[in-house]
């Protein structure tokens, strides 16, 4: 990525003075250029924000605990036989037996 700086888009930025020397002595300290420490920074805070919010993660866990509650619709048996066609017949093309 560093090499093609050269096909890279020229960006401005107004950044308050804490944040400036902030950039400064950690790019000083690892010694990268301060528009990679940019780069790698937006990288893991892109990472970071596409994880799910607080309240859908809530959400979503709530969603699972209601499920475990539940009381199950048939025996455990029949589960097992249902899973064991399943894998019977994705071995075989996908074709599934009557019932």
């Amino acid at each position: 990525m560093y090499g093609s700086i050269a096909r890279v888009p020229k960006m401005t930025f107004s950044l308050d003075d804490t944040t400036v020397e902030t950039l400064r002595r950690t790019a000083e300290r690892t010694r990268k250029p301060q528009s990679l420490i940019v780069r790698e920074a937006i990288a893991q805070y892109a990472t970071r924000e596409e994880l799910l919010p607080h309240a859908e993660r809530e959400r979503l866990l709530g969603v699972l605990r209601r499920m475990r509650q539940r009381h199950p619709t048939r025996p455990q048996s029949a589960v097992d036989r249902e899973l064991q066609e399943i894998r019977r017949s994705r071995r075989t093309g996908w074709t599934r037996a009557s019932r």
